[in-house]
């Protein structure tokens, strides 16, 4: 076969490509790709067979995955800002999705952040300070959504939600574009690479809609795809008579599922476009590639559709908490990776402080750790092994995991407290909370939750 410098740019992503042998020289650039409402399980490399996701499971071949990486809230605004500050909603106080317009019913939203959300410290502030120049393209959702600040010199963020022909705030002004707005995005993020040189580093983030609703609006080939799909692996199950948010795809589940799935492939075709941008300018071996999703989604299984808000009560079900988290950074992390342990979006912020040489703000009282030594297959201090537990905080609802039994833990009046054998029901059907067999464990769970959430209530 003839490699052609074409072809040669379409493996971009390819294992052979991201292994190299000699460190960078330099401060790494970052490339963070934010999928939203994408489950870790929609996707082929975490074990998916019947959505299509070719490119990003050629990103997890190329770098590391991390198979049991969670989400503090499953809900987006309150998730992102987890992400980027590194703390929890009881810290930040984002405890909701953010809406102008909050309806009057248990999946409301929340009004706007409160006024000390605008001292938070991102991890794009910290990046800026250190000589960064951070950029940002998509979906922001955490509060002034036309002009994010926090240190980005370029932002091109969605404003009126379009699939076709989006309204973009370009650095704070409204432009009509033409297109389809993944294709958008992708314009922008790469127009910001454009502008980047290899002596300054750079911090690009990019927020895609997809595959969030609606399902409408996607190019026609990728709806082609999937137009004989049945789904008969993803375990779908009739409607909970507790389904809450969006229970309406519960009606024609199939059908809703063949659009969903084909705005995943969808958002799968951008991965390469952004690599290929980066190995144009000579910047791919020196940027680190992440991608994730801002939290799960169930997709018909427990009955419920959406993700926290699915349910009344909300629900911290593995499909609503559970998200990709993959590393491409040649010459550090290593290829056809896979790491176990337990990672949270808490830890995202201290891990790119160590990556980047920058320092994690000072009095923030994070609960997050650096997975950076795990991502580059570095060993740990002998004396500070990896935690053995995630802990998850949405609204009223509170959450303990480890290796084999998850808790949660509801206000009072709020719902039923719940209990699983994840080993042993993986799926969560069976409420073990109140067994007796199990008083121990749950016991045990419930005093290291309460312990966390007082150490790390403001």
């Amino acid at each position: 076969m003839n490699l052609t410098r074409r072809s040669f740019l379409t493996t971009a992503a390819s294992p052979l490509l991201a292994q190299k042998s000699a460190p960078p020289a330099a401060r790494p650039n970052i490339v963070l790709v934010v999928a939203d409402d994408l489950a870790a399980w929609m996707t082929g490399c975490y074990g998916n067979t019947e959505i299509r996701t070719p490119n990003i499971d050629r990103l997890a071949a190329g770098g590391t995955r991390f198979v049991n990486n969670f989400v503090c809230t499953p809900i987006c605004s309150a998730s992102r800002a987890t992400l980027f500050t590194g703390r929890t909603p009881s810290q930040h106080g984002i405890h909701d999705f953010l809406s102008d317009k909050p309806a009057t019913n248990p999946d409301q939203g929340q009004l706007a952040p409160p006024a000390s959300f605008a001292n938070e410290v991102m991890i794009s502030d910290l990046l800026a300070q250190a000589g960064y120049k951070c950029g940002y393209a998509g979906k922001w959702h955490m509060g002034n959504d036309a002009s994010p600040g926090h240190g980005f010199t370029y932002t091109a963020t969605i404003g009126a939600r379009s699939y076709q022909d989006p309204v973009i705030n370009v650095n704070g002004s409204a432009v009509n574009e033409k297109g389809y707005l993944a294709d958008v995005l992708t314009r922008h993020a790469t127009g910001f690479i454009d502008q980047q040189s290899k002596g300054t580093p750079f911090f690009l983030t990019v927020g895609y809609l997809n595959p969030h609703t609606p399902y409408e609006g996607h190019p026609q080939k990728y709806y082609d795809m999937y137009k004989d799909a049945k789904f008969e692996s993803f375990g779908i199950q009739p409607a909970a008579a507790n389904a809450l948010r969006e229970k309406s795809h519960l009606a024609h589940t199939v059908e809703s599922l063949r659009k969903c799935a084909a705005s995943v492939t969808a958002l799968d075709d951008q991965i390469p476009v952004l690599q290929r941008k980066l190995m144009e300018k000579g910047l791919f071996d020196n940027t680190i590639f992440i991608f994730t999703g801002d939290n799960g989604y169930l997709l018909g299984r427990h009955g419920l559709w959406s993700k926290g808000h699915a349910s009344n009560p909300i629900n911290m079900y593995e499909e609503a908490m559970q998200v990709p988290m993959i590393w491409q950074w040649p010459g550090r992390v290593p290829v056809h990776a896979v790491r176990p342990e337990l990672v949270s979006f808490y830890d995202f912020v201290p891990s790119i402080c160590e990556a980047t040489g920058v320092k994690p703000p000072a009095g923030r009282n994070l609960c997050g750790r650096s997975y950076l030594p795990l991502a580059t297959n570095r060993p740990l201090p002998k004396k500070e092994p990896w935690r053995e537990l995630v802990f998850g905080q949405f609204r009223y609802a509170w959450m303990a995991r480890d290796n084999y039994f998850k808790l949660v833990v509801r206000n009072e009046g709020e719902g039923p407290n719940e209990l699983y054998d994840l080993k042993k029901d993986p799926r969560e059907q069976v409420n073990l909370y109140e067994h007796p067999g199990f008083v121990t464990v749950r016991d045990g769970l419930a005093r290291r939750l309460a312990e966390w959430r007082q150490k790390y209530s403001s």
